[in-house]
């Protein structure tokens, strides 16, 4: 509970911000690279408009872009890989992605984490699905009830538990998923980028969107742009590896990859 004082008031720094500075602390060790992506989201975001039209159903950009990140991963699947104890990487088939969504608890804004799995196997309609599930009233409060039992543990307990599963590839996936998307933007307006303090080999920032003008076809039209952060861990990946993986996630989200099926 906040307490007023004279000149300032003070607040508790809360059980879930303590578990997000030791995450920061993890990812701030790596050798992160990142790359701003200005996307032309016009096509899909016309899809979507459409559709609800059409249908009323509000179909999920965040499950759209988790499809498309999950198939230009599988293109290249070294873009999520880790090293093991033995110096060897471990390149998986799936592509796990960790995606987040706020909810309140107690009064304070807290984050929640959902996983899709094999998202480079599934559907746009799936992973849509999957995602409108989680958000359907009481899905995010349970889970939330289950990410509270971890960070009401000790903080030392808790540092060796990430300890333990950030060296271990296989564990990593089955406690954070392979790769991570956060999607800022809803949140505000206009464009704008995100830098993540990334903990991931593959982490993607989806930022706002703003309108441009651009030559299409000869003409002049307006058009909409998704900023998009991507951020590698360089021990991992190179330069040109990331450049492809760039080049390939913003061609499937400019074509709407997936929201016509």
């Amino acid at each position: 509970m906040a307490e007023k004082h004279p000149g300032y008031e003070t607040a508790p720094f809360s059980k879930m911000r303590q578990m997000q500075a030791e995450g920061m602390r993890l990812g701030g060790k790596k050798s992160t690279i990142h790359g701003l992506l200005e996307v032309d989201v016009t096509k899909a975001r016309q899809i979507i408009h459409d559709h609800k039209v059409r249908t009323g159903e509000t179909l999920s950009f965040t499950a759209f872009a988790i499809t498309c990140l999950g198939k230009a991963v599988d293109v290249d699947r070294r873009v999520h890989a880790y090293r093991d104890w033995r110096n060897r990487l471990v390149i998986f088939d799936e592509v796990d992605v960790n995606t987040v969504f706020e909810t309140e608890d107690d009064g304070e804004k807290a984050i929640v984490a959902y996983f899709v799995r094999a998202a480079n196997q599934k559907t746009f309609r799936q992973i849509h699905d999957e995602v409108r599930a989680f958000q359907a009233p009481g899905a995010i409060g349970a889970r939330l009830k289950g990410m509270k039992l971890f960070y009401t543990l000790p903080g030392f307990v808790r540092r060796i538990f990430y300890w333990v599963i950030f060296r271990n590839p296989h564990l990593l996936k089955k406690g954070f998923c392979t790769v991570a998307m956060s999607a800022i933007g809803m949140f505000g307006k206009g464009g704008g980028w995100g830098i993540p303090v990334a903990n991931h080999t593959l982490s993607v920032i989806l930022g706002g969107i703003a309108e441009k003008p651009a030559l299409v076809d000869g003409r002049l039209e307006n058009r909409e742009y998704l900023c998009v952060t991507v951020s590698f861990d360089h021990v991992i990946v190179d330069g040109a590896q990331a450049t492809r993986f760039a080049q390939r996630f913003k061609e499937l989200l400019e074509s709407g990859y997936g929201l016509a099926d």
